[in-house]
């Protein structure tokens, strides 16, 4: 049977990448960035993509691309930054942000497309919030899909990162559940320890790495290995906005620890200053493949060269991991074939 899918504000291709895995055949994709756009295509090139803000999509242009075929799986992951805990910081109520509304789009296409399974991923403090309890409203009372959703953290799933989300599914064929944990443990050493040093690879993307000033570099060679941070350097390197107790992110310009999770891997996995992105052993940050595979993105995973150090942070930092998209879609998968084959 073939498994059709639809990805939703689909990134450069993380929730796709594990639902191609699981054998889905994603016939469209959304997605406002060109960059981001750009990325998808060079891995997925059977599917088409529309650029282009989803609110300005018409469900007959949809209707169109799928040539009257029902969608086994329609799958994404609203941006919804208002509600991460980054930007919240210590507050309660969301931060005003006009992309909080983009779970109504997405609940939108649900009711026009009416596919037979949904997925939808975010970040844990959507949860709380009226807009995503107006959401799951809609879907189980006017809609009629099962639903179910918890928040999970994806290193429970074979990610080798610490990353809390946000996970929603749901059917009109009948009772689902989110995915059970695998209780897989990947590591940073199982993951990237067999790279060779960016020097001697003939991968660009792993070449991509930042550059410092002398006085940055040194703090970086004194931070201990496997698991250093900042707190263990010297006195007189210590900066300026980091002395007293309890000042700023205590993660950065910390080093991974080779046998543990890795910590999230940001937009900001490019720059030390934002998180711990140092190398366990070696003394500069995580490269950009480095980064890609903690996310669980395969190690041929393409990117487009050429582009901003920052904007190659973004497309890796803020995809879904394709391994955890793996587990919920074979879950999703069992779920279709044991229902449809009843009908």
């Amino acid at each position: 049977m073939e498994l059709l899918s639809i990805d939703i504000f689909s990134g450069c291709g993380g929730l796709t990448e594990g639902m191609h895995q699981a054998n889905f055949k994603t016939k469209v994709a959304f997605e406002i960035d060109e960059i981001a756009s750009k990325a998808y295509r060079l891995n997925h090139p059977q599917t088409t993509v529309i650029t282009k803000d989803i609110r300005n999509v018409s469900i007959a242009e949809i209707k169109r691309k799928l040539n009257g075929k029902t969608i086994h799986l329609l799958a994404g992951c609203p941006p919804c930054q208002g509600f991460s805990s980054i930007r919240r910081l210590n507050r309660v109520t969301p931060v005003d942000d006009e992309r909080n509304n983009l779970i109504m789009e997405y609940v939108r296409l649900v009711k026009a497309l009416k596919p037979y399974t949904i997925m939808m991923e975010n970040v844990p403090g959507l949860v709380e919030y009226d807009l995503f309890k107006k959401a799951v409203r809609i879907l189980k009372d006017e809609l009629k899909y099962e639903v179910d959703f918890k928040v999970v953290n994806v290193k429970d799933y074979g990610v080798p990162q610490s990353r809390r989300r946000l996970v929603l599914v749901g059917s009109r064929l009948g009772s689902i559940k989110v995915a059970e944990p695998l209780n897989e443990k990947k590591t940073v050493r199982q993951t990237i320890e067999h790279l060779p040093l960016p020097e001697n690879s003939s991968d660009p993307i792993h070449k991509i790495f930042p550059i410092h000033i002398p006085s940055v570099q040194k703090r970086i060679e004194l931070t201990p290995k496997n698991g250093g941070s900042r707190k263990d350097l010297p006195k007189q390197y210590l900066l300026k906005c980091h002395e007293g107790e309890n000042i700023g992110f205590n993660d950065v310009y910390g080093r991974l620890r080779w046998d543990d999770y890795s910590t999230t891997i940001t937009g900001g996995c490019l720059n030390p200053s934002k998180g711990r992105f140092l190398h366990p052993e070696q003394n500069r940050n995580i490269s950009a493949r480095e980064a890609a595979m903690l996310q669980s993105f395969p190690v041929d995973y393409k990117f487009p060269i050429g582009i901003p150090k920052a904007n190659l942070a973004l497309l890796i930092g803020n995809a879904l991991p394709p391994k955890f998209s793996l587990v919920q879609s074979l879950n999703i998968k069992t779920h279709l074939l044991r229902h449809l084959k009843k009908t």
